[in-house]
């Protein structure tokens, strides 16, 4: 098929977003905040014997090495596209978010099997000591979730990394609250029942995490686009013919990508057309980067279809519309369908072939005679 692509007039550019210096600052003073207090409270839970102060130390061990991950993607998100990687190296961002929820997830099954150990034999508890380490963790929590939500806090990254702390900062509530419970009762199954109060308010975060970055990750289109309403929106442009094969993905958080076959209704003004439609993506979709091309009038199925490789031989037949693949029958004034061209060709190889064997007979006889 011949066809343009439109890259909004540029053609030496790069797919590989700009990674923002805030974001892999914030992470980083947050990374050296959150590691530094953790070998402190590790040994505030060994010291008193809270499994409260011990699970918060877990968690907080998962959020340096979360944090670290998402340091290290920003700074490989920086790095340009190159001819292996054309797309840059920011899809690794989505990656990091996606192990920070896995990982949260493991440190929830971690707290509910301690708890349980727990309640199976309860440990002395030494009140003072947990309290104090109780409310240190909770003042460094409150600060890395004010460093972290200034600014841009929609990233996928800083959103992993602020629902780890904000998972902290509920272990150190329950931690603090624990201490006070056990100085004036001592009753020191409440430790662990915290702990186990604090694991399923971090589950439903982790959940909501872990779908965002495998939706990305799958190629899922971004939330309130779809293929549907693409094709729907740019058919109704002026001088728009029929849209199909239409595919959006993001190739990171906040970075939406697409690619579609546009038929113009007159093919002198395939060019405005395709500008129109670029335009359109960017304004109403929020879609800056889409590859437009321009569909002369060849029919085919869109290999993405129905999952399955179309090799085989189309004798006539009509496909049924796929979400995004749809097929646009539309072929313009005089101009012959697809299969119409392939069978005519083939009765002018067929005569022509007849045409050689009549030749080929004639001389033959020729010569005999």
């Amino acid at each position: 098929m011949a066809h343009e692509h439109g890259h909004h007039s540029h053609h030496d550019h790069s797919h590989a977003p700009e990674v923002s210096a805030a974001n892999e600052r914030k992470v980083l003073i947050s990374l050296v905040l959150i590691a530094t207090f953790m070998v402190v409270e590790v040994a505030g839970g060994l010291i008193s014997g809270s499994l409260a102060l011990l699970a918060d130390a877990g968690h907080m061990l998962t959020d340096a090495a979360a944090l670290a991950l998402a340091y290290v993607a920003f700074r490989l998100g920086r790095r340009a596209a190159d001819q292996r990687r054309t797309f840059g190296y920011a899809r690794l961002e989505v990656v990091a978010g996606f192990v920070n929820a896995l990982t949260l997830f493991a440190i929830i099954f971690w707290i509910l099997y301690e708890a349980w150990q727990r309640f199976q034999e309860p440990y002395e508890i030494l009140a003072g000591p947990m309290l104090g380490v109780a409310v240190a963790g909770l003042l460094v929590n409150l600060l890395v979730i004010w460093i972290l939500t200034r600014g841009d806090a929609e990233h996928v990254n800083i959103r992993g990394a602020l629902l780890h702390a904000i998972g902290d900062l509920l272990g150190s509530v329950g931690a603090v609250g624990a201490a006070i419970i056990i100085a004036y009762t001592g009753w020191t199954p409440i430790d662990p029942i915290l702990s186990v109060l604090v694991a399923l308010l971090i589950l439903r975060s982790a959940w909501k995490l872990m779908k965002a970055s495998l939706h990305i990750l799958l190629e899922g289109a971004p939330e309130g686009v779809s293929a549907e309403a693409i094709t729907a929106e740019l058919g109704a442009l002026p001088g728009v013919a029929g849209v199909r094969h239409v595919h959006v993905w993001s190739l990171t958080s906040g970075r939406a990508l697409a690619t579609l076959h546009v038929a113009p209704e007159n093919e002198a003004e395939a060019r405005q057309v395709q500008a129109a439609v670029e335009d359109a993506l960017r304004d109403r979709f929020g879609i800056d980067h889409a590859t437009v091309a321009i569909d002369w009038g060849r029919e085919g199925d869109c290999p993405l279809a129905d999952g399955e490789a179309h090799g085989h031989e189309h004798h006539g037949h009509d496909h049924p519309g796929h979400a995004g693949c749809g097929h646009d029958h539309n072929h313009g004034p005089g101009r012959p369908h697809a299969h119409d061209r392939h069978a005519n060709a083939e009765h002018a190889h067929e005569h022509d072939n007849g045409g050689h064997a009549a030749e080929h007979r004639n001389s033959n006889d020729g010569e005999t005679r």
